[in-house]
């Protein structure tokens, strides 16, 4: 009922912020299903941030409406408020895939600096995005839950001057490639109770992150389980610091 009411909201509040079914074919042939929403009105030489969501694994699937069930609707709804347009894109990962593959016990990224496809074709369609609508290539945000989360881990290791700020929910990345990254803004979020992925993932990247002189932000919340999207993405607060310009020095490459 509460994502229900949500949904409802934001198709009456913000009509033009309308998470829109599409697909992108990649330049390897691969078919990427995704949710697209964008500001209902643009000014010429104005630009606007740019959002990626990645959702978690219970969302896999070819239907490309699953990956709309945690956050996308929430953000959506939380940038309007704002007053603050933003461009949105919500891939589907496939249902026998994953954005990253979390190691058996599920605290740290297994595949980190592997070739991964996937994630390389997201990363084109999003230039792809970037070549043909106004989105200032210095709010560059991306953000994930469970899976998802592993998966922001990795792309902030994989290209850490492409983003401009991460949110990683419930998940996990490779602590030796922290320092890379380590000038990004981000703010992890992580239920001390999660059973599924443990807090202890988290716990590790910012370790690592603070061991480099990065300065990163983290709320652990106390008693809760894997479920700490929630809470995290109706908090207003949370949505302004994603979406707030920020001045970084971007290391690495793109």
């Amino acid at each position: 009922m509460r994502e229900f009411l949500i949904f409802m909201l934001m198709f009456t509040a913000a009509p033009g912020s309308t998470p829109e079914a599409r697909e992108w074919t990649a330049a390897d042939g691969a078919v990427i299903r995704y949710r697209w929403s964008a500001p209902e009105t643009t000014e010429p030489g104005k630009t606007h941030p740019l959002v990626l969501f990645l959702h978690g694994s219970g969302e896999r699937g070819d239907d490309n409406h699953a990956q709309l069930k945690h956050g996308v609707i929430p953000i959506l709804a939380g940038a309007a408020a704002l007053g603050t347009p933003v461009f949105l894109i919500a891939p589907q990962c496939p249902r026998d895939r994953w954005w990253s593959e979390p190691a058996p016990d599920r605290t740290r990224l297994d595949d980190s600096g592997r070739p991964n496809e996937l994630l390389d074709n997201v990363l084109a369609l999003m230039a792809d995005i970037q070549s043909k609508h106004p989105v200032d290539p210095k709010r560059l945000h991306v953000t994930g839950i469970s899976m998802g989360g592993f998966g922001t881990w990795d792309l902030l290791g994989r290209c850490p001057g492409r983003f401009a700020s991460a949110m990683p929910i419930c998940g996990g990345g490779d602590p030796s490639r922290a320092a890379a990254f380590k000038d990004v803004p981000v703010w992890a979020f992580h239920g001390d109770a999660d059973e599924r992925v443990p807090v202890e993932a988290t716990r590790r990247m910012i370790e690592a992150l603070e061991k480099a002189d990065g300065k990163p932000k983290v709320t652990y919340y106390p008693g809760v389980g894997h479920d700490a999207w929630t809470r995290t993405y109706d908090d207003p607060e949370v949505i302004r610091w994603l979406l707030e310009p920020k001045s970084i020095e971007r290391s690495g490459g793109e």
